[in-house]
């Protein structure tokens, strides 16, 4: 499986539906799996958001991550088991693009300033860090349409090359 990773507005989405295609894998939006199947376990003020139920999140994906060739995209890492992943990215956008990006997301006040200062201190590529052994972790920028192009090529030819050297 790969994992992408970053905060809300980095591309994470446009990236794995882009790469899904090209590699024939499954993309899987972890948001958007959790709201259909309204796996949450409360709902957190503060951000006015809903919680997520880790355990049922891992549940449901279990079987499929075990089956392979799964893109997975989310915004957090360190409540995934580590046999699941064989290359992880966190994506990184400048912040004057991220703010712009967030803002017409409708993100406001707290919520628009925390996920800003995530992005600042480089808060979920340590946190893939903490969770994942550090030589499959990659950093990639995605601020332009080119970094986009060029993310893919090179996630590309990783996949190629891991399925060379494991089959």
């Amino acid at each position: 499986g790969i994992l992408s990773l970053g905060t809300p507005g980095v591309g994470k989405t446009t990236l794995g539906k882009e790469l899904a295609l090209r590699s024939g894998m499954t993309y899987i939006n972890v948001g958007d799996m959790a709201r259909e199947g309204e796996l949450y376990e409360g709902f957190d003020e503060e951000y006015d958001c809903p919680i997520l139920d880790e355990d049922r999140v891992i549940d449901e994906l279990e079987d499929k991550m075990s089956e392979g060739g799964v893109i997975v995209d989310y915004h957090g890492c360190d409540f995934f088991p580590e046999r699941w992943f064989h290359i992880v990215f966190v994506l990184r956008t400048d912040n004057s693009f991220l703010y712009d990006r967030l803002e017409s997301r409708g993100y406001k006040g707290k919520k628009l300033q925390d996920n800003i200062q995530c992005e600042i201190f480089q808060t979920l590529y340590e946190e893939a860090l903490s969770s994942y052994r550090e030589e499959i972790v990659h950093q990639l920028p995605s601020n332009t349409p080119e970094d986009l192009e060029r993310n893919l090529d090179q996630i590309m030819q990783w996949i190629e090359q891991w399925m060379k050297d494991n089959n």
